[in-house]
């Protein structure tokens, strides 16, 4: 399967499913009709696909928001857009498909906000992290107050806002920005070989993967310990459970529906 939506190249080869954006001469910067094709794809996730894996054509992950779309907005309208990018990130984030993101180049504003919002994040050598909404007069919409703060700290990013520091591959992955580091050129490549590894569990495991976790870190210990029951109780019941067990047993790997 390959389709083109406005501003973002999809592909699919297996369970894998390949969105990257294609606004390369403008470094990739998020756009209204990106989100509307993120969207789409996040609402209603091809039959088949297991794992995501999110890219930028052109040599750059995302530069952050289009500011040409921002010029002259009333604060409403200002607010119903943050609101709308809320929605998608969270469809990428619990949407119940694990996503890979390949990061390379300027990985900036909106563009940060998107990648945090995936499960796995892969930055090659000579990415560049950056918040520069506090120098260019405007403050965070797209959930990095939450994501990126839950990743790095509420400190961290303020310093990072106010001053526009920009962190390096290597530094991202010390902070938690990114999980792997890849050679120059090689994070699509990384991040699809992590792909097809993801692919091969239990897509009911990845399920609850992505739908507990981030919620049970926001709950008290208790309530977070409860939800965990309620997550192994689904996860050691049913087809994965019993092929789990039986490779195991059997001393193979388990092959998952």
């Amino acid at each position: 399967m390959s389709i083109t939506h406005a501003e973002l190249t999809v592909r699919q080869d297996g369970p894998v499913a390949y969105l990257a954006f294609d606004r390369p001469a403008k470094r990739n910067a998020v756009n209204d009709a990106v989100i509307e094709a993120l969207d789409a794809f996040f609402s209603d996730t091809p039959a088949g696909v297991k794992v995501v894996v999110l890219s930028g054509n052109g040599g750059h992950f995302s530069a952050g928001l289009d500011l040409s779309e921002q010029v002259q907005r009333e604060p409403l309208e200002v607010m119903r857009h943050s609101r709308n990018w809320h929605g998608v990130m969270h469809r990428i984030q619990f949407g119940g498909v694990p996503v890979v993101a390949a990061l390379s180049g300027a990985v900036m504003g909106g563009g940060l906000e998107i990648a945090a919002a995936c499960h796995v994040r892969v930055a090659e050598e000579g990415t560049m992290f950056r918040m520069p909404e506090g120098q260019r007069g405007i403050f965070v919409g797209g959930g990095g107050s939450v994501r990126i703060g839950a990743i790095i700290g509420a400190d961290r990013l303020t310093e990072m806002m106010l001053t526009g520091r920009t962190y390096t591959a290597e530094e991202g992955v010390r902070l938690g920005l990114a999980h792997h580091l890849a050679p120059a050129g090689e994070a699509l490549a990384k991040a699809s070989e992590l792909a097809r590894q993801v692919a091969q569990n239990s897509a009911t495991v990845n399920y609850l993967i992505i739908q507990s976790l981030a919620r049970i870190g926001k709950m008290s210990a208790e309530d977070g310990l409860y939800a965990e029951s309620l997550a192994a109780a689904l996860s050691q019941t049913g087809a994965d459970a019993e092929e789990g067990l039986r490779a195991f047993l059997e001393k193979r790997k388990p092959n998952f529906a």
